[in-house]
């Protein structure tokens, strides 16, 4: 349970949606600057399956919800099969809220923020 448990708090950042993994719930994400609506099901993938870009803040500032790289329209959409990526604030920096992928990227060339891709925890969370 504990990748279920993972997930779950990086997609949807409510520690309530936790428990009912069982069963498919809703949650938010971040999406070019705008929240979008997820589906979260106890659906997991292959590790290093996923191909959509997810990007989880590890030590996130109040109001952080999980990223997607892409969502319906986008043509690299492919039905939120998330590939994990780890955001990690560097030492000395204060976490600032990340919206986009375009945020985490300026983050990281900044030196802000590391990006680290944990294939382990791949899985799939469909935008709607």
């Amino acid at each position: 349970m504990g990748l279920k448990v993972f997930i779950a708090a990086a997609v949807v950042a409510l520690a309530a949606a936790v428990p009912a993994l069982a069963t498919t719930g809703k949650g938010s994400l971040f999406h070019n600057g705008e929240v979008v609506g997820t589906v979260v099901n106890p659906a997991s993938v292959p590790p290093g399956s996923g191909n959509d870009p997810f990007y989880a803040v590890t030590n996130d500032a109040p109001g952080q919800l999980g990223i997607a790289g892409v969502a319906p329209g986008d043509g690299l959409y492919h039905g939120g099969r998330w590939a994990f990526n780890a955001v990690t604030f560097g030492p000395g920096v204060t976490p600032y809220l990340l919206t986009s992928d375009e945020a985490v990227f300026a983050a990281a060339a900044r030196g802000d923020v590391t990006v680290t891709r944990v294939p382990d925890n791949d899985f799939r969370c469909p935008v709607t």
